[in-house]
C-alpha cells in the first residue's frame, strides 16, 4: 500500500520541491554507475554518508546534509521522489518557496540528528531523504488532516486504488516507522526507522506555529482539513467485484 496522488494540487508552482527532485536524481545518477564496486561505492558513503560514530567524534558534520541528497538504489529514489512530489507541493504552497527549503533543510538534519542519538556508535552509513521528507509529511499531517489521498493496495494480483483521508495514511504510516523503531537495531544497519519517526514529529512541531497563527482549530474549520484550493477528481477504476442488487 502505497501513495500515487493527492486531490489538491498546489496553487503555484512548487519550484523548491521541482529543485529538490532534480538535485536528488542528478546527483543519484552522478555515482549510480560505480555502486556495483565495492570499494568506490564504500569510499563515497565514507565521504558523503552519515557514519553515527563519527558524528558522534564532531567529525564530518557536513554529511548531515550531504546524506539527505544521496539514495542506495533506484527503488529508493522512486519512493522518496513520490512522497516529496505528493506531499511538498502543499506544504510549499503554504509555507513559501525559501520558508519550505529552510524547514526541508533543518528537518532533514534533526532527523539525521535523531538517528545519531538512537545509535552513536554505529559504522554504517546511511543515506537518504527520508527524514526531511517524513518531516514534510508530518506537517502535512497537522495543515491538512482530511486532505484526500490516492493510494494504490497490491495485494499478490489484486490492484485497487482507494481514495481515503491523509490521516488515516500517514497515521497508518507513522505507526509502521514507530514499531520499526522500536524493534529494530540501528547499529545492525537497514531502514533507520528512529529518523523516519523523528523526521514525522520534527516537521508537525516545527508547523506548529504557522497553524497557529492561521488560527489552529479555526483554521481546520475554515478549511475543513483540506488545503484552501479547489479540489481535484480523478476517475477511480471500477472495482472487479460484481455488484448483487438488494431484492
Amino acid at each position: 500500500m502505497f501513495p500515487i496522488r493527492d486531490h489538491n494540487p498546489s496553487g503555484r508552482t512548487p519550484y523548491v520541491v521541482y529543485a529538490l527532485i532534480a538535485a536528488n536524481v542528478l546527483i543519484f545518477l552522478s555515482y549510480v554507475g560505480i555502486m556495483d564496486d565495492a570499494r568506490l561505492i564504500n569510499r563515497f558513503y565514507f565521504d558523503y554518508a552519515i557514519i553515527p560514530a563519527r558524528i558522534s567524534d564532531g567529525v564530518a558534520l557536513e554529511t548531515l546534509v550531504t546524506s539527505m541528497f544521496l539514495h542506495g538504489g533506484w527503488m529508493h529514489l522512486i519512493g522518496n521522489m513520490l512522497f516529496l512530489w505528493i506531499f511538498g507541493d502543499n506544504m510549499e504552497d503554504e509555507m513559501g518557496h525559501l520558508p519550505f527549503l529552510l524547514f526541508y533543510m533543518v528537518a532533514g538534519i534533526g532527523a539525521g540528528l535523531v538517528h545519531i542519538v538512537t545509535a552513536p556508535g554505529s559504522l554504517v552509513p546511511t543515506i537518504g531523504a527520508s527524514g526531511a521528507i517524513a518531516a514534510v509529511m508530518g506537517g502535512y499531517l497537522l495543515m491538512f488532516p482530511k486532505a484526500r489521498v490516492d493510494i494504490l493496495l497490491i495485494l499478490i494480483i489484486y490492484f485497487r486504488v482507494f481514495t481515503i483521508p491523509a490521516f488515516v495514511m500517514l497515521g497508518v504510516w507513522l505507526g509502521m516507522q514507530f514499531l520499526g523503531s522500536l524493534s529494530s537495531n540501528p547499529d545492525a544497519g537497514g531502514v533507520a526507522y528512529w529518523a523516519h519517526t523523528g523526521g514525522f514529529v520534527i516537521g508537525l512541531v516545527l508547523c506548529i506555529p504557522m497553524w497557529l497563527k492561521r488560527g489552529g482549530p479555526a483554521y481546520w474549520n475554515r478549511t475543513h482539513g483540506h488545503p484552501p484550493h479547489p479540489e481535484h477528481r480523478y476517475k477511480l477504476s471500477q472495482s472487479r467485484i460484481p455488484r448483487v442488487p438488494r431484492r
